[in-house]
């Protein structure tokens, strides 16, 4: 995945919001709370994303793939796809409708039906 293809697809998410900021990163929102962002590690792309506590624990030990700097490093369960080989394309794509999923869900009920967010997955 690239810049371009990671900004076409975050914008298919119901209430999604694009803006730049961290040093020109790509910073996805919906409802006012991060769910992705692309920014740079080493001079190439870096995605960004919320994960849930199995992933967490399961993807950082795949090479390419580490706690998100800033964000793991306050507690929260954030990832970083950096480097090769870490998530395929439809891996990553996975991962980031998971935190979207995970990051609406916590919106309360009103708020998602202001923004037109769809109600969790049950479960």
């Amino acid at each position: 995945m690239n810049r371009e293809s990671f900004n076409r697809f975050c914008a298919t998410f119901p209430a999604a919001e694009h803006i730049v900021q961290w040093g020109n990163s790509d910073v996805w929102k919906a409802g006012g709370k991060l769910f992705a962002v692309c920014g740079w590690a080493d001079g190439r792309d870096a995605f960004t994303f919320k994960a849930g506590e199995i992933a967490f624990e399961v993807l950082q030990e795949r090479t390419g793939v580490r706690p998100a700097p800033y964000l793991a490093s306050r507690g929260m369960k954030w990832l970083q796809h950096y480097d090769a080989p870490g998530l395929t394309d439809a891996e990553l794509r996975e991962q980031i409708t998971i935190s979207y999923q995970l990051v609406t869900a916590g919106l309360s009920k009103r708020k998602r039906a202001e923004f037109g967010i769809p109600d969790p997955p049950p479960g």
